[in-house]
């Protein structure tokens, strides 16, 4: 039971919860009987769903019948109080009690929660939201996502910092490799504080990470770097993007190979690479973003994701714990 990775589990946040959060967390024990899952929420609704499913010594439920809406501010989600299932699975990581927290609630309200509860790693200034990106040799690290629409040059080596450690846990294997999104690969390019975190980060000679300049958009999944630095407001138009390129092409792709006979003999013989085309793509393989500069561990599921994706991102909780991530970026900074 010590041994065991010890889960808060926000029940109630995103869409159709409990019972996608509690399938999710089902499907991961079955593959893996790793962890202990920490459960917030409506005890009604969520007993029915996994008992019998998961052995009690795997699981414990903590009720509370409020709950964090998606349609609430960050603010009203705070003025909540301290009885919602999203803070008491906060309250409970603050208090040691679990060794990472997930929700797939309000990402605004997570976020303020988070910061109300937790601490701030010394000499990070603001937390940045991060999350894995495929691309052709295999996955980035991508941040900040969303979390700061305004960054200084400060900011922005610090997500360095952290973006190099949150790889180095996830692939111990691989150094970090880190791109400085911008409009251009010039030196001269950019605004005044990318230019000036070009200058740091290239004065700056760490053991822990190589610079390897600016990258631009259309380089994001071309595999020369592995750590992608950009301010929240450019990284989110840049995931989001991503995203919808990717849902146009699958949908066209699947249209093109349905729509005509020709076509359909030609999906059914290439069915094993078209499968493994549509597997590539499948944004639930990437699930899990991660509020980064806490002093513990935050990680946000995607709201509308299925049981599939929220337990790959049970899987992301396993290797951020398993990895020392707070560990290594104190030692960094």
């Amino acid at each position: 039971m010590s041994d065991l990775i010890k889960i808060a589990v926000d029940a109630m946040g995103g869409d159709n919860s409990p019972k996608k959060i509690i399938d999710g967390v089902i499907h991961n024990h079955n593959k893996s009987k790793i962890n202990f899952f920490k459960i917030f929420g409506n005890e009604n609704e969520i007993n029915p769903l996994i008992n019998k499913n998961i052995s009690k010594e795997f699981y414990e439920i903590v009720h509370t019948e409020n709950l964090v809406k998606s349609t609430d501010s960050p603010l009203e989600a705070a003025k909540k109080g301290k009885n919602t299932s999203m803070w008491l699975a906060i309250e409970s990581v603050k208090k040691k009690e679990t060794d990472i927290v997930i929700s797939a609630g309000n990402t605004g309200a997570l976020l303020v929660i988070a910061k109300l509860n937790l601490k701030m790693i010394n000499n990070i200034d603001k937390p940045a939201l991060s999350a894995l990106w495929p691309n052709k040799n295999g996955m980035s690290v991508v941040l900040d996502l969303g979390a700061n629409i305004d960054c200084s040059a400060k900011n922005l080596f610090d997500f360095s910092i952290m973006g190099a450690a949150l790889y180095t846990s996830l692939y111990p294997n691989d150094k970090p490799n880190i791109g400085l999104l911008n409009i251009g690969t010039e030196e001269l390019k950019g605004n005044e504080v990318i230019k000036e975190t070009y200058q740091i980060l290239s004065d700056k000679k760490s053991i822990n990470f190589d610079f390897a300049g600016y990258i631009e958009g259309n380089q994001l999944m071309d595999g020369k770097v592995n750590v992608i630095i950009s301010d929240g407001f450019t990284g989110n138009v840049a995931l989001k993007t991503a995203e919808g390129t990717a849902n146009f092409i699958t949908k066209e792709l699947k249209k093109a190979m349905t729509d005509t006979i020709i076509g359909k003999l030609s999906s059914l013989l290439n069915f094993s690479n078209l499968n493994k085309f549509k597997k590539r793509l499948d944004p639930r393989l990437y699930n899990g973003a991660i509020f980064i500069g806490l002093d513990s561990p935050v990680v946000k599921s995607h709201g509308g994701t299925d049981f599939i994706g929220f337990s790959n991102s049970l899987d992301v909780c396993n290797r951020i714990v398993q990895g020392n991530l707070i560990k290594k970026i104190k030692q960094n900074i």
